[in-house]
């Protein structure tokens, strides 16, 4: 269920009925995080300060990409990477935005299961005028993929 701190912050924490490194694995080996996350990343690898690009391959979303530049890995506990949320109009440069900053948190839940907290802060830093609309989107998008990562660890070993 999503909690909302601020309107800088989404917040989407579930119980993954998987063990933490399945969890792990499926967050931070970029094939397999794009293959639940609805991006093409065949070939990349995630690493600090290293720009990941591919693009998305949703129906209705293929003109758009998932390009973020990890900044955080913490083996088994934290992941993180800067972004541009629902950058979705192609004649719009986003370059120039700030970037905001996605989180995902592991913690061991019982029995057998991972805690997996997303948390997506950053939203005061875009224009005013793309502000609501990225944060509104990028919440409802949040709690989809929340649920993309769980069928996805369910149904692939």
């Amino acid at each position: 269920m999503p909690t909302i701190d601020s309107p800088d912050r989404i917040e989407h924490s579930t119980v993954i009925k998987a063990p933490r490194r399945r969890v792990w694995r499926a967050l931070t080996n970029a094939e397999e995080f794009g293959r639940w996350f609805g991006a093409d990343l065949r070939g990349q690898d995630f690493a600090v300060g290293q720009r990941t690009h591919g693009p998305l391959v949703y129906p209705g979303y293929e003109h758009m990409a998932f390009d973020g530049v990890v900044e955080r890995i913490e083996a088994m506990d934290v992941f993180s990477y800067r972004w541009h949320p629902y950058a979705v109009d192609p004649a719009v440069d986003y370059s120039q935005e700030q970037l905001t900053l996605v989180t995902f948190t592991l913690a061991d839940a019982e029995p057998n299961g991972t805690l997996l907290t997303v948390v997506e802060s950053g939203f005061d830093h875009l224009p005013a005028d793309r502000r609501p609309e990225a944060y509104r989107m990028a919440s409802r998008a949040w709690e989809y993929q929340v649920n993309n990562i769980m069928q996805h660890v369910a149904t692939q070993p």
